[in-house]
């Protein structure tokens, strides 16, 4: 990544996909890192395998996908709090991950596979400082594989 391009969102939304990969061996098709005040979401879209999907199609299947996506985060977030900190300077105050399994309503799981990560941050990220484009970042899969 050129770093006289890059941007916190950017880069946000980069350590965010490889952190993913790392984790399940899947890049996420998208990465989002949206920042309003002093909360950061990052969004995945089609983070999920086929099977983890398919699982989530019932209820107690959606329970099963949440559960380990909710472990996976808790035993991994620290160090993407910490690349956060790094890129922005401020520290996390606090971070929940939500899978979820159907668009429209706020469920557990998403069948499309996207994940959701809020981090709410110690303080505001004045804006100039998060991206030239406003308060949102983000990369696609294609961006995030080596040219």
């Amino acid at each position: 990544m050129d770093e006289s391009n890059s941007t916190a969102a950017r880069e946000i939304a980069k350590a965010a996909s490889a952190l993913a990969q790392q984790q399940t061996g899947r890049v996420p098709k998208s990465v989002t890192a949206v920042l309003s005040e002093d909360t950061l979401v990052i969004t995945l879209r089609e983070a999920l395998s086929p099977a983890e999907k398919a699982l989530a199609q019932s209820p107690a299947g959606a329970a099963e996908v949440q559960e380990y996506h909710r472990q996976l985060f808790s035993n991994s977030s620290d160090s993407l709090q910490q690349e956060i900190h790094r890129i922005t300077g401020v520290e996390v105050r606090e971070a929940a991950t939500e899978v979820a399994s159907t668009t429209g309503t706020a469920v557990q799981v998403f069948t499309t596979g996207t994940i959701v990560q809020v981090f709410m941050l110690a303080r505001c990220i004045p804006a100039d400082s998060w991206s030239g484009d406003g308060p949102v970042g983000s990369i696609t899969e294609s961006e995030d594989q080596p040219g």
